[in-house]
């Protein structure tokens, strides 16, 4: 729930009134319920309705309007430079990824980028460097931007804002069309909607990475050593696993990790997904770490993995071409979809169930 902050009012000196204003608190943009709370009491509501294929209502990771896929972020990170990577590499990865789990390709980003007075410079040229060296591995330009200068106090070193634009191809077309052949597909893109029982879910990687890598680095715990974070583009390693076909939905398991993701697509969906724990790829240094510091590993944001659903008949196929990439090489199918309730069953490896349920916030503030 929101904090409040007390004021108290006098009428001629002989009594007081405490009146109570609710107040933005971290986890209002920290993932979860309460950001999707937030964001639906706070911020849609006052934008007027657009008639689009996915529109802002959806709350998927990029909109759909007239064929162009349209998608904005922003980033404010801390530390600026932490184990694999920096807040200019995420800015980039994070926003390609937004593009391309539509199934769209990514042609081109902006970026804005508000800068502390008194930062050093060769800190603001090594996270350009980053953006520039990231968007040339990916092959997204980036054509356009903006840059300010606030105050010293009055911002928190750097904040990056990234915009992106992408576009349908024949891979996605390809796509539909083979998931299609099995079953109706209820939209067009691989939006959070499509997940339908029987489809099989797929997680691209090792979860947990990015989070524990920024917040050991950021509180000095020493598990940086043998964690690094994931933040990496994946589109190249999407358009592989298109080409096979069968996909029907994909989302990057950022803010809130693989447990929010999970829980949007029961929501959205209408799908109870089924869960098996011991799939789901986690290094060892994430669990200890985690273990450590009492937080759930599968709640934690990722920047460089995808959740990816699949027809049954073409999931062990959308797998080898996951796992023939540099990208999806740790790649593992975790679950299914089924009829039932909207919510998440985790298979534990003691062999009970529990419900995975949705973090009300991503327990590490500030990584993305």
């Amino acid at each position: 729930m929101q904090t409040a902050a007390q004021s108290t009012y006098s009428f001629n000196g002989s009594y007081t009134i405490a009146a109570f204003m609710a107040k933005v608190i971290m986890n209002d943009g920290a993932g979860g319920e309460l950001m999707q709370e937030f964001i639906s009491k706070h911020i849609t509501g006052h934008f007027p309705k657009m008639k689009a294929e996915i529109s802002l209502d959806a709350l998927d990771d990029s909109a759909v309007v007239d064929d162009v896929v349209f998608t904005i972020d922003g980033h404010t990170v801390n530390p600026l430079f932490f184990p694999g990577g920096d807040i200019g590499k995420i800015a980039v990865s994070g926003t390609v990824n937004d593009i391309s789990v539509m199934g769209a390709q990514p042609i081109g980003l902006a970026c804005s980028t508000v800068i502390e007075e008194g930062l050093d410079v060769d800190i603001v040229d090594k996270v350009f460097d980053s953006m520039g060296q990231t968007a040339a591995d990916c092959g997204v330009p980036i054509v356009t931007g903006d840059t300010k200068v606030m105050g010293a106090g009055e911002l928190d070193k750097m904040i990056v804002s990234t915009a992106a634009i992408g576009r349908r191809t024949a891979d996605l077309d390809h796509d539909m069309e083979v998931a299609n052949s099995y079953r109706k597909v209820a939209n067009r893109w691989c939006a959070d909607s499509n997940v339908a029982p029987g489809d099989r879910i797929i997680v691209s990687g090792y979860v947990g990475d990015h989070g524990v890598a920024l917040l050991s680095s950021r509180e000095g715990y020493g598990f940086e050593s043998v964690v690094k974070s994931d933040v990496q583009p994946l589109n190249k390693m999407i358009a592989q696993g298109l080409r096979v076909g069968g996909i029907t939905a994909m989302k990057d398991p950022t803010r809130g990790g693989l447990a929010n993701t999970l829980n949007e697509w029961a929501n959205k969906s209408k799908v109870e997904l089924q869960i098996d724990q011991e799939q789901i790829p986690l290094r060892d240094g994430v669990i200890n770490a985690c273990d450590l510091l009492g937080i759930d590993p599968l709640s934690i944001g990722n920047e460089g993995k995808t959740v990816i659903a699949v027809v049954p008949a073409m999931a062990d196929a959308v797998l080898k071409a996951l796992k023939a990439t540099p990208e999806g090489k740790d790649a593992a199918i975790i679950g299914v979809a089924a009829a039932g309730r909207n919510r998440v069953i985790l298979n534990t490896e003691v062999g009970g169930r529990r419900i995975l349920e949705p973090p009300s916030g991503d327990p590490v503030p500030r990584i993305c």
